[in-house]
């Protein structure tokens, strides 16, 4: 543990020193405060939403932007260059501990950067509305920091294979998984909703939900924002599948578990089995 700790607290400390970690900071502070500050232009009005409309229009932000990071920031970490690794892991300490150091202090350094942004906008809105809906904008900061925790994951899972090694087409790999799980596999699932019956088209939808960890932390971020008033269908598929909220809960539940599990499972074990 102690070893875990120190790698930890050493990979933090570069991460927050790292150049990308503060830009990512910046620009997400900014985008924030502007979704904060004018959220109301669609509608035709003027001023600050308050936390629960804020929450509700940071959701796709954070899906879009939060996994993009996680996976480009990690498989960079965990496939640095050669030379350091290769000095890092003739240490005296095991593999494991230096995966889990690694990517424990990086999603520290995350989910800070994030912190700033969902920070500067709350104090913006509760300066300028009220504490209404303050519950469902701090889980969105609880969903922000799972998402990371999920995708810097499976970066360690893309990019143990061969640290230091190849980290072009690692980055690559994380670029078609970033895609894959925010936009393509919900526009396959629906594409085949629309071709099958009804019944196999529900299932579908309810799969795309369960093994797709952006789908599952959207699906529970908006049951625990509106209830089910803002499913869609995939949604309202799984909600009958499971009958009722406390069922899809508990289904939701276990797929972000075993998101956040099973891919560092995977790295630890590439990472053993790894040519170093």
């Amino acid at each position: 543990m102690n070893a875990l700790l120190l790698v930890a607290r050493q990979e933090l400390l570069l991460s927050a020193r790292a150049r990308s970690i503060q830009i990512f900071a910046a620009v997400f502070a900014l985008l924030a405060l502007a979704v904060a500050g004018s959220g109301y232009v669609l509608t035709g009005g003027v001023g600050v939403q308050d936390f629960a409309r804020t929450a509700a229009s940071l959701l796709q932000l954070v899906l879009l932007v939060v996994p993009l990071m996680a996976l480009l920031l990690g498989v960079v970490a965990l496939s640095g260059e050669r030379g350091s690794l290769e000095l890092l892991f003739a240490q005296p300490l095991a593999r494991r501990d230096i995966l889990l150091g690694k990517l424990l202090g990086l999603g520290a350094a995350l989910v800070g950067a994030e912190a700033i942004g969902f920070g500067a906008a709350g104090a913006l809105i509760y300066w300028k509305t009220d504490q209404l809906g303050l519950g469902s904008y701090l889980v969105l900061v609880a969903g922000a920091a799972v998402l990371t925790g999920i995708f810097l994951g499976l970066a360690g899972a893309i990019a143990s294979g061969a640290p230091g090694q190849k980290r072009t087409r690692a980055i690559a790999v994380a670029l078609v998984v970033w895609f894959g799980a925010v936009i393509f596999l919900d526009l396959v699932a629906l594409g085949l909703c629309t071709l099958l019956p009804s019944g196999l088209g529900s299932r579908v939808l309810i799969v795309s939900v369960l093994v797709n960890p952006a789908s599952a932390l959207r699906t529970a971020e908006l049951l625990l924002f509106e209830g089910t008033a803002a499913f869609g269908a995939a949604s309202l598929a799984l909600l009958r599948f499971t009958h009722g909220p406390v069922g899809a809960a508990l289904a939701l539940g276990g797929s972000l578990f075993l998101w956040l599990v099973l891919p560092v499972i995977v790295a630890i074990h590439r990472l053993r089995a790894a040519d170093l």
